[in-house]
């Protein structure tokens, strides 16, 4: 057995909050490049420049990446043989990012839904904990922007609607949404599950490196298609028509009821900020 005191996980989390309000992921980075390169000319190869500058200068000075600093989306998973000391887990992630926005100068955006009063330091996170097995504790760290949140959905299909439906859903959100999300997107997918499981999903598939792909080959196909199809539409960087318009379609997967095929989408915009580290 291995014991964790939580302030050495709010301490990390307070390190990776800073470094993700201003720095894209390396694979991100790499595929805004590859897309600028790619693009034959025009507004949409303008904007992509101007991406990546703005992305250079950000991480160059310190500030952040984007004025949406993001709802804090925390994933954690621990293993069944570490005992946890100190205060209650919630309460040591939230107050790092707490920490975190004050001192990174980060935008506070979260609010009561009702009546829309901001709590002033960007608490509570959004904090999902998952039991694995080990003595290690995993952290993913997620600035989620609403923009691009916003353009999400979620289908209850028809079984019988089968892969074509799937992929007809991941496609016409990234249609319906437009420019609005600001493209190119990186588009998570959750498939199977409950209501509530597929929408965990598509955030999970937001933290895997773009470009990567499932090790099942019917769902990697699901992937490649969609993909495909969506930079078919000529949305293209900030809707200026082009030839991307994702860089990339991730799918995560469970088992589900003979009765039902759930299916979210959860867009990211172009602007994907995604920490990780293991204690």
């Amino acid at each position: 057995m291995r014991i964790i005191d939580t302030k050495e996980i709010a301490d990390k989390i307070y390190r990776m909050a800073l470094k993700a309000g201003v720095k894209l992921t390396e694979d991100c980075k790499e595929a805004l490049e590859k897309a600028k390169d790619n693009e034959s000319g025009g507004a949409a190869k303008f904007a992509l420049k101007t991406l990546t500058e703005n992305c250079r200068i950000a991480e160059i000075n310190g500030l952040p990446v984007c004025q949406d600093t993001g709802m804090a989306v925390i994933l954690i998973e621990i293993g069944q043989d570490v005992f946890l000391t100190g205060e209650p887990l919630d309460e040591a992630v939230n107050g790092a990012v707490r920490k975190a926005y004050a001192d990174g100068y980060f935008r506070k955006s979260v609010c009561d839904p009702i009546t829309r009063k901001n709590t002033g330091d960007n608490t509570p996170a959004v904090i999902h904990t998952h039991i694995c097995t080990g003595e290690h504790i995993e952290i993913t760290f997620l600035p989620k922007g609403f923009g691009s949140e916003n353009m999400s959905a979620l289908y209850m299909l028809k079984p019988a609607q089968g892969v074509e439906g799937i992929i007809n859903a991941i496609v016409n959100t990234v249609e319906k949404a437009g420019s609005r999300p600001c493209p190119p997107v990186y588009v998570g997918v959750g498939i199977g599950g409950s209501f509530d499981t597929c929408a965990y999903l598509a955030k999970k598939a937001l933290t895997r490196k773009i470009g990567s792909h499932s090790n099942r080959e019917d769902i990697a196909e699901i992937e490649k298609v969609a993909l495909e199809k969506i930079n078919a539409l000529n949305i293209g960087c900030q809707g200026f028509h082009g030839k991307t318009t994702a860089l990339g379609v991730s799918c995560e997967w469970a088992y589900t009821h003979i009765a039902g095929l759930p299916v979210a989408v959860n867009i990211q915009c172009h602007c994907v900020r995604c920490e990780k580290a293991v204690l």
